[in-house]
């Protein structure tokens, strides 16, 4: 079940909340003692960046499938931290990475640690806005922090291969600080197809983390078939839970095609060329009332197109991101951004809320 820790940093005390949920994170990826040790490392160092220059903020701890899939091999997961904050945000992003900057008279060498020990890593702030810093750490270390060269922020890797040029990332926040989200998103490879789902179990609490579950092993096992055939695959398979809302994205990257299909109360936006779109699902539950009949709607996927799916956690009229160039940020850095942008304390959160979202791999090839 999709195990989160949502720590919030709002004094120092909260510190080791985040080193220690970090840790557990670790635990359940299979990470070693060294690159535990890195997780705890870079949970502890963006807690305390939170305090000292937002006055404090959201820590978002889960284990979750890498940027970036190979065809056919079942994905490795990967802690993923994600500091978010509401505070004045940073006017100048490279120099900030820099060790030995600092605002806040200190050694300022707590952002420039975590790209060092992260496997990835990538920072979104604004000034007046706030900031999204995110890193993951995996199982062994395999050539050193990534960010995007684009935003000179640091070297770039080869250029993805046509069949790898998509990536996918995503934010889960537990309603009420529970251990276990309802929702639950997943990404697969099978050939030339990259497929994405999130799926909102009914509910909220362990049971509806059961469906939502359920909906994630489905998709490793249906992930080459289209959209449609996937959502019936899975209506069968979620039967034995209390069912879900789902929605299912797939990439051909041969055609330069995206088809997408949902059942429930999934919400979906796409970017293209002529500014952002809904992508409408059908009314239904996943395992329970599935309609007749499942449309697929399709659209050109190209390098300045950028798809968000959202559970009901997030407003259903949210405003999607404005930043021009937001599509070259890390997929869980733009669910961040959209999570964070789109809360209010006018409005009371009721249930699970999960991001995912699906952006072209940047010309550089930056992961």
């Amino acid at each position: 079940m999709p195990r989160v820790w949502d720590v919030p940093v709002h004094d120092s005390t909260r510190v080791r909340d985040a080193r220690v949920a970090a840790e557990g994170a670790a635990a359940l990826a299979g990470l070693d003692r060294n690159r535990t040790a890195a997780a705890a490392l870079v949970a502890t160092e963006l807690a305390t960046n939170l305090l000292k220059h937002a006055k404090g903020g959201q820590l978002l701890i889960e284990t979750v499938p890498p940027p970036v899939l190979p065809d056919g091999q079942e994905a490795t997961s990967v802690v993923q931290i994600a500091a978010i904050d509401h505070g004045p945000g940073m006017a100048d992003v490279p120099a900030a990475l820099r060790d030995g900057f600092s605002t806040a008279s200190t050694l300022g060498a707590g952002l420039g640690a975590c790209r060092r020990i992260a496997d990835d890593f990538d920072l979104h702030s604004v000034p007046g806005r706030g900031t999204v810093a995110l890193a993951r750490i995996g199982t062994a270390r395999t050539g050193g922090a990534r960010t995007g060269s684009a935003r000179g922020l640091g070297p770039s890797a080869p250029p993805a291969p046509v069949a790898t040029a998509a990536r996918a990332g995503g934010v889960n926040i537990p309603f009420a600080g529970a251990e276990f989200s309802g929702d639950a998103w997943a990404w697969v490879r099978s050939g030339h197809r990259t497929t994405l789902m999130l799926a909102d179990g009914l509910g909220h609490g362990p049971d509806a983390a059961r469906a939502s579950s359920a909906a994630v092993e489905a998709l490793r096992r249906s992930g080459h078939l289209p959209p449609a055939e996937v959502l019936r695959y899975l209506d069968a398979e979620l039967r034995p839970t209390r069912g879900a809302a789902v929605a299912v994205a797939q990439l051909d990257a041969e055609t330069g095609r995206l088809t997408f299909s949902g059942i429930g109360n999934i919400g979906a936006r796409l970017r293209t060329g002529e500014g952002w779109r809904p992508l409408l699902s059908r009314p239904g539950i996943v395992g329970a009332h599935r309609p007749t009949t499942i449309p697929e709607h399709r659209a050109t996927w190209g390098a300045d197109c950028l798809l968000v799916l959202h559970s009901d956690g997030l407003p259903s009229r949210w405003t999607p991101p404005t930043d021009a160039c937001l599509a070259s940020f890390d997929p869980a850095v733009i669910a961040s951004v959209t999570v964070r942008d789109a809360s209010s304390s006018a409005r009371p959160v009721r249930d699970d809320t999960a991001v995912a979202v699906l952006s072209p791999v940047p010309p550089d090839g930056t992961p």
